[in-house]
């Protein structure tokens, strides 16, 4: 006799995977921090990684395509080996923020982005509207993002700096009530096991992108005429 699951069942599921996420997502967060502050600390180290600033940043974007294409072939403890990895990695390369801003610019534009991703995690997972459909839209504006980064390098406009800055905010808010979303329908389908793990952590991931993103575009705003000399 084939039995269904009961509401009360797929709730339960729901709050375990969506729990087992965001704790990966916390995690590497607060590795990420921990690594960023010690290595401020310490002159030499972080003049090391100043050096090594290129090779520690495509280092960064290897693990994230390694996590990204194949998620569905590791396993949950290499995948979560990664994920560490690049939230150390991270914090090498943050270490910078530390010394280049203020530590008022840094402390208020993290309280700001982690009461904003809160509150659109919090719709994106309540939300009844389909945000699927948005999915094409958020790559594609990304992508624009990441253009007019590029441009604004050779232009260095302080005004260009500043609508980069507030959509990127913007779009990576949106990202996050999206990212939500999609992990509490992934959740609905009643995934367990090591699957679940492994997207899990999949998941903390892309929440982890979402809130440092956030976090960076936050904190040229409230950079503006605080950085360091």
């Amino acid at each position: 006799m084939q039995t269904y699951p009961t509401t009360a069942h797929t709730t339960d599921i729901v709050r375990t995977f969506m729990a087992r996420t965001y704790s990966w997502m916390a995690a590497g967060l607060a590795l990420t921090a921990g690594v960023a502050f010690l290595t401020a600390q310490n002159d030499a180290l972080a003049y090391q990684v100043y050096q090594l600033r290129m090779p520690l940043f495509l280092a960064q974007l290897a693990l994230v395509f390694v996590l990204s294409l194949f998620s569905a072939r590791l396993n949950s403890a290499v995948a979560g080996a990664l994920f560490i990895g690049y939230a150390a990695l991270t914090g090498l390369t943050f270490s910078g923020l530390l010394l280049a801003y203020d530590a008022s610019a840094v402390t208020a534009a993290f309280a700001t982005t982690a009461g904003t991703f809160g509150l659109m995690s919090v719709a994106g997972f309540v939300i009844k509207k389909d945000l699927s459909a948005m999915g094409r839209f958020f790559m594609f504006a990304v992508l624009g993002l990441f253009v007019a980064m590029i441009v604004n390098l050779f232009v260095a406009s302080t005004g260009l700096t500043l609508i980069i800055s507030i959509v990127g905010v913007l779009l990576f808010a949106g990202l996050t009530a999206y990212d939500t979303q999609m992990l509490r329908n992934m959740a609905l389908s009643g995934i367990q096991g090591e699957m679940a793990e492994r997207a899990a952590i999949n998941g903390a991931l892309a929440l982890y992108l979402d809130f440092i993103n956030m976090f960076l575009f936050i904190l040229r705003l409230f950079g503006i005429g605080s950085s360091r000399d």
